[in-house]
């Protein structure tokens, strides 16, 4: 009888997939409260909890990524117009760019590519395939631009979006840790730093620091996202070829 159940449980969700889209949401809800219980503890992010969450459910009931996806594609929608509003931190820092362009310039390409091939070259040296490799270039980027350079390397998209949430938490957990060891005093820096490799995680953790941090965390974020847009998929090619 149990069996049966399961079986009509996961039969009702393949067939209603905008069940999907409420139980992101719902999920999302229940980290945001567990986040909130512990004091903001950033090993319990609510992105984190979500994606955990609704891993397990799709692995207990046997529901193929791509119904889950249909219900909840709505979702995957709002990250364009997400990705445009980029544009407002970089427009109410103009003047900060203005003044700082030399070295935001060097930290960012240079953070940019330290993000990114070093990974690659990582997992290549363990055995990671292409596809998997294609996946891990944008894993430093804000989602939606992340997903977009995966699909232009030709990686899976799915991949890359648990990547880039690993990616944001684990961040942000080392944080305090690597500021202190590298001696990072600088509200202004640690905000960078947390923009460029840990994205909207990053500015999260950047907003608890102070208001100065959490606006170079936003600036970094979208400045990240619009370089590694422009060059990963024309040099990530060559790295992999090199590794080849």
């Amino acid at each position: 009888m149990l069996y049966d159940a399961a079986e009509g449980l996961r039969a009702y969700l393949a067939a209603s997939p905008l069940v999907w889209l409420f139980a992101t949401v719902a999920v999302y809800w229940l980290g945001v409260r567990v986040y909130e219980w512990t004091g903001g503890l950033q090993i319990v992010h609510p992105i984190l909890i979500a994606v955990l969450v609704l891993t397990g459910i799709l692995w207990l009931t046997g529901i193929d990524y791509a119904v889950y996806f249909e219900g909840a594609q709505f979702v995957h929608f709002l990250l364009g117009p997400v990705t445009v509003l980029l544009a407002v931190p970089l427009y109410k820092s103009a003047q900060i760019i203005r003044r700082l362009a030399g070295p935001l310039v060097v930290s960012l390409l240079a953070g940019s590519v330290v993000a990114s091939v070093p990974a690659v070259l990582i997992a290549g040296w363990m055995g990671a395939g292409d596809t998997l490799l294609r996946s891990l270039a944008a894993k430093s980027v804000t989602t939606p631009i992340a997903l977009g350079v995966t699909e232009a390397l030709g990686g899976v998209t799915a991949i890359t979006a648990v990547v880039v949430v690993f990616t944001g938490v684990l961040g942000s957990i080392m944080a305090d840790a690597v500021f202190k060891l590298a001696r990072v005093h600088d509200p202004r820096a640690r905000g960078l730093a947390l923009g460029l490799t840990s994205h909207g995680i990053g500015i999260g953790r950047a907003i608890q620091v102070g208001p100065a941090a959490a606006s170079f965390a936003g600036l970094a974020m979208a400045l990240n996202g619009i370089v590694t847009a422009l060059w990963a998929p024309v040099v990530m090619p060559w790295v992999l070829r090199f590794m080849a």
